[in-house]
């Protein structure tokens, strides 16, 4: 069963940090408790996956991340329909880890657990009142925000918290058939390391099935692009 503890509870706040992921593990590590939410107004390198950076400027995004002591069999698909249903219903999930409005991404996950060490750190960029005129070039053509006013994150991570609490306690059945209802990629051609094929989506396990040439393949790992 899972914590019954509050999620956002204690709380850790930065003016400016180099990574809210960082912080969170060090605190994981040194025994936080579960639901320990460290956040920051601005951050200098926070991290995605493929090693990349999320940028966003100071105060308009929602920068978190989460410790959590016991965690749903299905982690990042219950913190991906979470988000999602935050950002509101025309949100998708592209999988594994993003949230789009639009075609645009709004919010990227990233997810480290340490089982034997009793951990997750769950990590959450979401652009809630980002000026896209103010991102990176390289970031403008792809980012998308939910339009709201930089006072509308706090109330944002108040619902987003809400959500996550009850996404973490859905039944698996549920969750799968929330996740599949938001699925960006069912149906779309796809293309990663290893080959390219036909998304038709994810099987109970979260991994994203392609149909290819060869027959059908399970993706549990990695980066896929939508095919030109």
């Amino acid at each position: 069963m899972l914590c019954p503890m509050p999620l956002g509870q204690p709380r850790l706040h930065f003016r400016a940090t180099d990574s809210t992921n960082a912080r969170a593990r060090e605190l994981a590590h040194d025994g936080a408790l579960h639901g320990t939410l460290v956040t920051a107004t601005e951050q200098s390198a926070g991290r995605g996956r493929q090693g990349r950076t999320w940028s966003a400027p100071a105060g308009q995004a929602l920068l978190m991340s989460l410790i959590l002591r016991e965690w749903h069999a299905l982690l990042p698909l219950a913190v991906a329909v979470a988000v999602a249903e935050t950002a509101g219903e025309a949100a998708r999930i592209k999988w594994p880890n993003d949230v789009l409005l639009g075609g645009r991404k709004v919010a990227g996950i990233l997810v480290e657990a340490r089982p034997q060490e009793g951990w997750a750190v769950i990590g959450i960029g979401l652009n809630v009142a980002v000026d896209l005129d103010a991102l990176p070039a390289d970031l403008r053509a792809t980012a998308g925000t939910l339009g709201r006013l930089p006072a509308d994150l706090e109330p944002t991570l108040a619902t987003l918290l809400t959500t996550l609490e009850g996404r973490l306690t859905t039944r698996e059945l549920d969750l799968l058939a929330a996740y599949r209802a938001r699925d960006a990629l069912a149906g779309r051609e796809l293309r990663w390391a290893d080959g390219k094929g036909r998304a038709v989506g994810i099987d109970d396990h979260g991994r994203l099935l392609v149909d290819t040439r060869a027959g059908r393949v399970a993706l549990d790992a990695g980066e896929v692009h939508l095919s030109v």
